[in-house]
């Protein structure tokens, strides 16, 4: 029994330490609430300061550590604003992956941001923009569909749709927005004024940053511009206007005071959330 117990005793000692832990004593690494930092990569960039959007300051601060490790960023903006210049350091880590186009956006998409990760944080709260699909003679994403078709639930009308996603090209007037995925132009020319204002309303309650545009703002008839917020698939001119519904203003080259409806700014996500 003895020598049994001598025998344990030097087993157990001499076992590596990390088999002697137990699971809550090893270091946990760090979350990055993927919603969160793709709110911020939307909407920081076009803040006039460096404030920290709500919630994703943690999430943001994280990746950009994993950029600035990477060669990538600079230290001194590793400080969980995800502003121009951590745009461009994600855009760069994407093309290092091999991405290009719509793929290199500099907004984290699922793919990229889990290779970041590796060792480094966990992703909760994951989101992708799904399969391209057709939809009423465009191309959208998965997401964007289940979005619109939200919409319409709320309004007991059908959209006609105008122009759709993955478009380079299609429409000089729209300036680059629908190069990338979730963005879709919906004709309201046959609408009323106040059937207008309930579409935009229901878009925007559903995650969309949308607006009504008339002939007097441009070179087009009646319709309705709208970008799935947090889409990944964003192109850069659409990114932009994310960030400049969430900072109030309309969207167009002339940074207007936004006059469309008021509603609670909401992702997709959080919208399904609220119906829970």
């Amino acid at each position: 029994m003895t020598t049994r117990r001598a025998l344990l005793t030097a087993t157990l000692f001499a076992a590596p330490t990390s088999l002697l832990l137990s699971e809550p004593a090893r270091a946990a690494l760090p979350t990055v609430d993927m919603e969160a930092l793709l709110k911020a990569a939307q909407w920081d960039p076009v803040k006039l300061d460096t404030g920290i959007t709500a919630g994703a300051g943690a999430s943001v601060l994280q990746v950009e550590k994993a950029l600035v490790a990477k060669g990538l960023l600079a230290a001194s903006y590793a400080d969980g604003h995800y502003g121009s210049r951590t745009v461009a350091a994600y855009k760069a880590w994407q093309e290092s992956l091999g991405y290009s186009g719509i793929g290199a956006n500099g907004i984290p998409g699922p793919a990229s941001l889990a290779a970041l990760a590796t060792n480094r944080f966990t992703v909760v709260r994951p989101l992708a923009p799904g399969a391209k699909v057709a939809f009423r003679g465009v191309t959208i994403n998965s997401r964007t569909r289940a979005m619109l078709l939200a919409a319409e639930g709320k309004l007991g009308f059908t959209f006609v749709m105008e122009q759709g996603s993955y478009n380079p090209g299609g429409d000089v007037t729209s300036a680059g927005t629908h190069d990338g995925g979730g963005v879709v132009d919906l004709d309201v020319v046959a609408l009323t004024s106040s059937q207008r204002t309930a579409a935009a309303t229901a878009l925007r309650q559903a995650g969309f940053a949308a607006w009504v545009r008339s002939p007097a703002m441009g070179n087009w008839d009646w319709h309705i511009h709208a970008v799935a917020i947090s889409d990944t698939d964003l192109a850069p001119q659409a990114q932009k206007q994310v960030g400049a519904y969430y900072e109030g203003r309309n969207g167009l080259a002339s940074n207007a005071v936004d006059d469309g409806p008021k509603v609670t700014k909401v992702t997709w996500e959080e919208y399904q959330r609220s119906l829970a």
